[in-house]
């Protein structure tokens, strides 16, 4: 596994990442009810001796952008070893939504340099790159073909900046060949635990979890 002993592994995104954590730094029982918490849960099972920190500053509503204006304190400031960011669901789903409200949309350049320059100013030893999903497999649906536009950019940082990828839309995606979408989120986008637990078995199939 990748992580290392007493090494700090820090989650940063939306509600899906936030899912009621403690403020102002989601920390131990603080971690919300989402994959973050399984994640830190399954870790502490299987590697005690390694005593990894998770902590989580994940904030419901969040886009790119919004990171952009926190990203000192949330993330740089707390000096972690390993990263994992995971937003872009509402900066596709506010152009769907919310249609005319155009001063709060993050268009696709936007949101590739605003991703960009966020990594590139972030020092640490593992960075973790979730592409944001839809649960709808319906390919010609047009929050999911605009969402799929999202995750490629996301693919694309991540291979240039040597960052580990996990395709959470993939791994949906595989579920979604045996369940219908309602069973997962019944919005497509809010998972309840099965959900959480796809996207927490995601992220510890690339960090390397035996």
């Amino acid at each position: 596994m990748k992580i290392a002993a007493n090494q700090t592994l820090l989650f940063i995104g939306d509600s899906i990442t936030d899912a009621g954590r403690a403020q102002p730094v989601g920390s131990g029982g603080g971690l919300g009810a989402g994959y973050v918490s399984v994640v830190n849960s399954l870790l502490l099972a299987a590697y005690p001796e390694r005593r990894i920190r998770v902590l989580n500053t994940g904030t419901s509503g969040h886009t790119v952008r919004d990171l952009a204006g926190r990203w000192k304190r949330d993330v740089i400031d707390l000096k972690p070893d390993w990263l994992s960011i995971m937003i872009g669901i509402n900066d596709v789903w506010r152009q769907f939504d919310c249609p005319l409200d155009k001063q709060i949309h993050v268009l696709p350049d936007e949101y590739e340099t605003t991703l960009k320059s966020l990594v590139e100013q972030t020092q640490v030893k593992g960075l973790v790159m979730m592409t944001p999903y839809y649960i709808e497999d319906n390919l010609a649906d047009d929050m999911r073909k605009r969402m799929d536009q999202y995750g490629a950019i996301v693919r694309k940082i991540a291979k240039q900046k040597g960052a580990i990828l996990v395709d959470t839309q993939a791994a949906f995606n595989k579920v979604l060949k045996h369940l219908p979408s309602e069973i997962l989120a019944w919005d497509r986008v809010h998972p309840g635990l099965p959900g959480h637990t796809i996207l927490a078995r995601a992220f510890l199939d690339g960090v390397g979890f035996e």
